[in-house]
């Protein structure tokens, strides 16, 4: 067997990639950063995927099945993340799956029917919970999970109407770097711009908050295409882990007339966690001008050098950044 490592957005990948995803009823939604591929002389025998710290697209031809070649890829997939400082793996694959690759030190982190996500930690999300202040007073807890790219007086205007309906309010900032605008600096706007409320905590929202691990369509460049929508994964964690242990039973989203693939995504939540026990409540996006205020208004703004205009549309402490940033 010869193995070849690729990096797809530099040199494309071989049609006999495609044909064994769809041989193991696989699809690629996205370019990896890195693909291994083992061959047997013409034959594409098994293959495997990484972006940043998500494997995927892990697949093996039924014809050599039992020649361990799984483990194979994710040894050199391994190597390859170590070199790139991925310290924390996190793998999808389908349940079927499930005790082969707990064999190789992969954990079980949540499952759908189609698909389930794993971490080569046995108990990173618990340490993840761990690590979040236990809110132990009186009231209904609530939650938000947003990206704020920029943070804008809509997204306050959100948080504030849950602040006044909560005991405490949970903010979660996405954490991946995938924005207009760094991870840490979008964490700072928000916990700036909301210091004025007492009951809300402002914090990263990890691996396992609508990532690229538990929603990789969210990151897709067409995102706001609808039917493409898979978010199970990421409704199972928040609904099966993330809120029973933090004693949310409201999670807030602002209203969504611009992105399809929101829009759904938000639908997906009102009939999934019901049932578990998290009310959704929707917010009707906070309007300036006779339009809603968005991130997108906002970015289209900073583009276009009209600085002046977005100073009714953000709150002072993320002006102030977009001052020192008017390039996006």
């Amino acid at each position: 067997m010869d193995i070849q490592r690729l990096q797809p957005r530099q040199t494309p990948l071989p049609v006999q990639w495609t044909e064994l995803l769809k041989k193991t009823n696989l699809r690629a939604e996205d370019t990896p950063e890195v693909t291994v591929l083992v061959w047997d002389g013409d034959t594409l025998a098994a293959t495997g995927s990484r972006s940043g710290a998500l494997l995927q697209y892990l697949a093996v031809d039924p014809a050599y099945q039992g020649e361990d070649l799984t483990t194979t890829v994710l040894t050199q997939l391994r190597q390859d993340a170590f070199r790139a400082g991925a310290e924390h793996l996190f793998l999808c694959t389908k349940p079927a799956n499930r005790y082969l690759l707990q064999g190789l030190f992969f954990y079980p982190v949540a499952q759908t029917r189609q698909v389930l996500l794993m971490e080569d930690r046995p108990d990173g999300l618990q340490q993840f919970l761990a690590a979040i202040p236990r809110y132990e007073g009186a009231g209904t807890v609530g939650a938000l999970v947003m990206n704020c790219d920029p943070f804008t007086l809509g997204h306050r205007y959100v948080i504030e109407q849950a602040a006044k309906d909560c005991g405490h309010v949970y903010v979660f900032v996405l954490s991946e770097d995938r924005g207009h605008f760094p991870a840490a600096d979008r964490l700072a706007l928000v916990r700036s711009g909301t210091a004025h409320l007492a009951n809300v905590t402002v914090l990263p929202s990890g691996p396992y908050m609508i990532s690229a691990a538990t929603f990789p369509t969210y990151f897709l460049p067409d995102r706001d295409s609808a039917d493409a929508v898979r978010c199970g994964l990421d409704v199972e964690i928040f609904a099966g882990h993330i809120a029973p242990a933090l004693g949310i039973t409201r999670r807030y989203v602002g209203s969504e007339p611009f992105s399809a693939m929101t829009e759904q995504y938000n639908r997906a939540l009102a009939q999934a966690l019901p049932p578990r026990g998290v009310a959704l409540v929707e917010i009707p996006r906070l309007e300036q001008g006779g339009a809603a205020v968005s991130a997108s208004r906002v970015r289209a703004l900073l583009r276009a050098g009209e600085l002046a205009a977005i100073r009714d549309l953000v709150p002072p402490t993320t002006y102030e950044y977009l001052e020192k940033h008017q390039e996006v």
